[in-house]
């Protein structure tokens, strides 16, 4: 069974970091593409970084040069650093695999505000 859990949100001040967690158990992380992807208040869903089988990276405009995704496959846990936060990053933050065809965890919530 797929299951997605993600950790590590909390308030933090514009400028300060967050690294976010994400544990997967029924598959392994090498064999799909991973995404992190948050909505914002009132905003549709948009994935901001994602990780190939392979490893390689992609990041979206708002999460380039802040954001970095990795992954430790052994211990089946996908990472999401974030740094320079800013206001608008504030979201409900999403692993998802396969996105968008496949599922997401519960997510985590980060509030950057002063």
């Amino acid at each position: 069974q797929v299951q997605l859990v993600e950790s590590g949100g909390g308030l933090v001040q514009p400028g300060g970091s967050l690294r976010l967690t994400c544990v997967a158990s029924g598959f392994s992380l090498s064999g799909h593409w991973m995404y992190w992807v948050r909505q914002a208040p009132g905003k549709d869903l948009e994935w901001v970084s994602a990780m190939s089988p392979g490893g390689r990276t992609l990041l979206r405009d708002p999460a380039k040069g802040r954001f970095t995704i990795s992954r430790d496959t052994a211990k089946r846990t996908l990472y999401l650093q974030m740094d320079s936060l800013k206001s608008e990053d504030t979201a409900v933050y999403y692993c998802a695999k396969d996105y968008p065809a496949g599922p997401k965890g519960e997510g985590t919530l980060v509030t950057v505000s002063s």
